[in-house]
């Protein structure tokens, strides 16, 4: 995937730019069924360089739906996390909130804009008292964040889907690539040093991919 967008900007160095985290190796026995869909995770915050990574991912998904013709789908995830300067002191975005929330998923939605018109998913996997007793600024906010990539997704005209999670950022992450088998994970870092790619650890279930450091020059 990566190899069309290094093509188009004419750089031979952006895969390894991009690459933070490598493909894990996976098993021969593995469902050739589920490689005609493919599941794109970008971890979203509203800043701009997790803005940069979200429209890289929504650009790979649409050239790779033209190329192989498969049901791409792209998916942003925004963690509200406790004490996020403590675990992440040099990220440059502020995600801190003043007030501890458990992990959980609060609400998934699906837009779907080149065949079909926007489509809420009715079920939320959350406790509902939960999410009541959230401070209303950090909802308020998530709610935002969340807008903003939707925004964005409609502009491709794509197949999209947005999660809200709360918890630790790493893990949370982790968790919802999991649960869509997702194919690639895309973050706003430009480096393998960053303090939430060291956390992801190197047995990560995907690829993590970053944004290119040629995107400033």
């Amino acid at each position: 995937m990566l190899v069309r967008l290094q093509s188009t900007i004419g750089r031979d160095d952006l895969i390894e730019q991009m690459v933070l985290l490598p493909e894990p190796k996976k098993p021969l026995t593995k469902n050739v069924q589920k490689e005609k869909s493919v599941n794109l995770i970008v971890g979203y915050d509203a800043s701009p360089n997790s803005h940069t990574a979200l429209d890289i991912a929504f650009w790979i998904a649409h050239q790779t739906r033209l190329a192989t013709n498969s049901e791409v789908t792209v998916q942003a995830v925004y963690v509200v996390e406790q004490n996020h300067r403590n675990h992440y002191p040099h990220y440059p975005e502020p995600l801190s909130f003043s007030r501890y929330v458990p992990p959980l998923e609060c609400a998934v939605s699906n837009i779907s804009k080149s065949v079909t018109p926007v489509l809420i998913q009715p079920k939320l996997q959350v406790n509902l008292a939960s999410v009541q007793d959230k401070p209303t600024a950090t909802l308020q906010e998530a709610d935002r964040i969340i807008w903003q990539a939707r925004s964005l997704a409609e502009e491709w005209q794509g197949s999209f889907k947005s999660h809200l999670r709360f918890g630790d950022i790493a893990i949370e992450l982790k968790k919802v690539v999991e649960l869509e088998a997702a194919n690639i994970l895309f973050l706003g870092c430009k480096s393998v040093s960053h303090p939430i790619i060291q956390t992801l650890g190197t047995n990560f279930p995907c690829a993590v991919v970053g944004i290119p450091n040629c995107i400033d020059e």
